[in-house]
Formats: structure tokens, C-alpha cells, sequence
């Protein structure tokens, strides 16, 4: 029987339903939308369903999107016979999914929970498997799923203390919505004491965010990069945050007037208030966003595109992780970004204080001697210069980074057999 919270639910999304519509035109004009396909978000498409058993794959935003494409990849070259359709739930994620994934797969925006919306994207296509990254707990969506007998797997699930204590109120409907899943695998033991508190069937761990391939790049754009700095050391300052770019900048003014700079900011949008701030400094600087080169008095170049950080990685001889130096700065903290992304390409890489999203990844890496931590923005300089002094080392350094980072992403085979006993049988020649 279904608890009393979950109805309550369904009949207040039905009769807010008619309004979806306007608040996603709405929300396209602020950017959050993609205009040209949000009917998409109402469970409408152009795109036909192919013929044949389809598994879907979904998740919300750029890093669980990015997380997915090992688990696809390992799909497509191991069961060409089934469709594979790729959601995301933000305007970025699906540029970057455009762009990532492999061919044949289908990508579109995923539902909002609306009963006649989630009704339309399950008539459309009909999966056989629905596999969630992280912490999609959509009541309509899962329940009406598990009504129709498709199996539903929630991997590298990782819920906030806050998420747990909203549905603590409704013990009852946590179990209903948890039990829907066939396979449950959180990323760390926090999140699976959390899911088995709200009802969940744990089994076991993995985290898809250490699994994956080194972030491709384009080699013509490499080439061109590289000739333009010549033989100048780079120190690439990656996934940065507001407040980073020039507290890191100030801290390399001294390691020699040889390095060249490059600024990869997480949010790419902030590349104009960055240059604001370097021009008011007094740097010589150029913009990847507007075409610009680097010359020999190019000081720092700002790298404000999307998805090209594979390109800025292979250039570096050290990178610094960004995201971690907020508390330093009297900034609210961030939590870190991903240190296997340069670990992946055997590049020495330096992180702040401030690595609370990464934690058991960066413990590996330093211990292993792949990643340097230190407290602040002006430790910089003194933990980067005996690295490019010193090639060898840096290259030591990173090869050692590489050898943890391999090891750390092990999840992929535990997670693909976990899979597939849920997967739909090849298909008999013949049928």
C-alpha cells in the first residue's frame, strides 16, 4: 500500500503539472533551459525509440554526467545489441554529454516528477533497466517505473545529512521509494549508513567519479598551445573558484618570470570578471574564449571554455587543484575538485586545505607521493619551484600519481557485474 505522504505527493505534482510548462519557459529565458528542447523536460521528443531492448542511463549535472560515460562506453562495446539513451537535467551537462558520448547513444533531457510527464517518457521509451548516478530520488518517476517491471539501480549514490533528516519525517514513504531500486551502491560508507537508515538494501560500494579514462583533448589545438609557449614551464590552476585566480596568480610572481600561467576557472562564465581582476593587477593576459593567442609577454592565459581541461592538463608541468583554497581566502569552503583528473595523466598536482569532497582519493594520492597538499595560496611557490627545477622529480611525482590513480578506479568491473544480472538478455539470432 502506497504511504499516505507518496499520494499526497503524486496529487500535488498532477495538479501543478499545468504550470511546468510556464515555469520552464521561464527558467529558459534565465539560461537554465534549453529553449529549443525544453518540451523535452514534459517527456516530448522528436527522437523515435529504435526497435529492441533500450537501457537508460541518467545523471542531473555535468559530474554525474561525466561519471556515467565508463558505464556507457562498457555498454556499447559489450551489448551493441541494445540502445543506450543518456539524461541529464542541465543545460551544461547536455553540451557536455553532446560532445563526450559515443555514437549511437541517445541523449536527451531528463522528465521532471509529474505523473503525466514521467507516464509520457515511459510509454516513449520503454527501458528495461534505468541506472541513476548519485542522488536521484524522484518519487513518481521510480515509482511508476517499478510498477512497469523495469529494474532500477542507484549507483555511486552519495546523500547529504540534510537529504536523510527530510526523509526521516516519512519513514514510510523512504522505504517505499528506496525499495524500488534492484541494486543499491553507494560511493562511500557515509552514504551507505544513510540509505540503509531510509530503508535501502546496500550492495556494496563503488564510486564511478575514480573510475574512468584520462579527459580527452584535441591533439591540433594541443599542437598549436604548445608551439605558441615554446619551451616556458606551465603551471596549470584548474577547476578554480571565485577568489582563487588571483591568489594564486600573486603567489607565481615569484618562481620566475619564465612560467606561463594558465587559469582554467570551474565555471567558465566567469571568465570576464576574471580578466577584470588581471587587467586591475596589471598582467598580461589572454582569453581562449575570444580567440586570443599566447605571445612571449603573455603573462597568464585564461582558459574560459567548456570541456577543454584534458587540453590544459597534457600542457602542465604542475597543475593546482582549484576549489580547494577557499577557507584560506575567508571564503566559504567548496570542498575540492577531482585530483585523478591530472593524476590520470601522470601530472604532479598540488591541492589546498580544502579537499573534503576528495578526501579518501587525496589521502591515496599523497601517501602514494602523486599530490602535494599545503594551507595556502602563498605555499604555492615554494612547493612548485624544486618541480620545474627539477624534471625528473615532477615527472616521478606524476608517475607515482598515475600508478594510485589506477588502482583507485577499480569500481567500474565490480559495478558492470553487478549489472548484469539486470540486463536484458542478448537477443537470439533470428528474433
Amino acid at each position: 500500500m502506497t504511504p499516505l505522504p507518496l499520494i499526497a505527493y503524486r496529487l500535488a505534482t498532477r495538479a501543478l503539472e499545468p504550470l511546468a510548462p510556464r515555469l520552464l519557459d521561464a527558467r529558459a529565458r534565465r539560461g537554465k533551459e534549453d529553449p529549443v528542447r525544453v518540451d523535452e523536460r514534459m517527456g516530448f521528443t522528436r527522437t523515435e525509440r529504435p526497435d529492441g531492448d533500450l537501457i537508460w542511463l541518467h545523471g542531473v549535472s555535468v559530474g554525474e554526467s561525466l561519471s556515467l560515460l565508463p558505464v556507457v562506453e562498457r555498454f556499447v562495446k559489450a551489448r551493441p545489441d541494445l540502445t543506450v539513451l543518456v539524461t541529464s537535467g542541465t543545460v551544461t551537462s547536455a553540451q557536455v554529454l553532446a560532445e563526450r558520448l559515443p555514437a549511437g547513444v541517445i541523449q536527451q533531457y531528463a522528465p521532471v516528477d509529474a505523473p503525466g510527464v514521467v507516464a509520457r517518457f515511459l510509454d516513449h521509451w520503454r527501458p528495461s533497466l534505468a541506472v541513476f548516478v548519485e542522488s536521484e530520488l524522484w518519487p513518481n518517476l521510480l515509482l511508476e517505473a517499478h510498477r512497469r517491471g523495469v529494474k532500477l539501480a542507484l549507483v555511486s549514490a552519495r546523500l547529504t545529512e540534510k537529504t536523510v533528516q527530510g526523509w526521516a519525517r516519512f519513514p514510510a514513504s523512504a522505504r517505499a521509494v528506496t525499495g524500488t531500486f534492484d541494486l543499491v551502491m553507494p560511493q562511500d560508507a557515509t552514504s551507505a549508513r544513510r540509505l540503509e537508515a531510509m530503508g535501502a538494501r546496500i550492495d556494496g560500494l563503488v564510486n564511478l567519479k575514480l573510475s574512468g579514462e584520462a579527459l580527452p583533448h584535441d591533439p591540433a589545438a594541443f599542437s598549436r598551445l604548445s608551439a605558441a609557449i615554446g619551451d616556458r614551464p606551465v603551471v596549470v590552476a584548474a577547476s578554480t573558484h571565485e577568489g582563487e585566480e588571483i591568489a594564486i596568480v600573486r603567489a607565481l610572481d615569484g618562481p620566475g618570470d619564465r612560467i606561463c600561467l594558465i587559469l582554467a576557472p570551474r565555471h567558465p562564465e566567469r571568465g570576464p570578471h576574471i580578466a577584470q581582476g588581471l587587467a586591475r593587477e596589471g598582467y598580461a593576459f589572454a582569453m581562449r574564449s575570444r580567440g586570443e593567442t599566447i605571445g612571449p609577454d603573455t603573462d597568464i592565459y585564461l582558459a574560459d571554455t567548456l570541456n577543454e581541461m584534458g587540453l590544459f592538463l597534457r600542457l602542465a608541468d604542475v597543475v593546482i587543484m582549484g576549489g580547494s583554497f577557499a577557507p584560506a581566502l575567508g571564503l566559504p569552503p567548496v570542498g575540492g575538485h577531482n585530483p585523478l583528473e591530472p593524476a590520470r595523466l601522470g601530472r604532479p598536482a598540488i591541492m589546498g586545505p580544502d579537499a573534503s569532497n576528495w578526501a579518501p582519493v587525496t589521502a591515496a594520492l599523497s601517501s602514494a607521493g602523486g599530490l602535494a597538499l599545503v594551507q595556502a595560496p602563498s605555499d604555492l611557490a615554494g612547493a612548485i619551484a624544486p618541480l620545474l627545477a627539477d624534471p625528473a622529480a615532477a615527472k616521478a611525482m606524476g608517475e607515482r600519481a598515475r600508478r594510485a590513480a589506477a588502482e583507485a578506479g577499480g569500481g567500474l568491473e565490480r559495478l558492470w557485474a553487478a549489472l548484469l544480472p539486470l540486463t536484458p538478455p542478448p537477443a537470439r539470432a533470428g528474433r
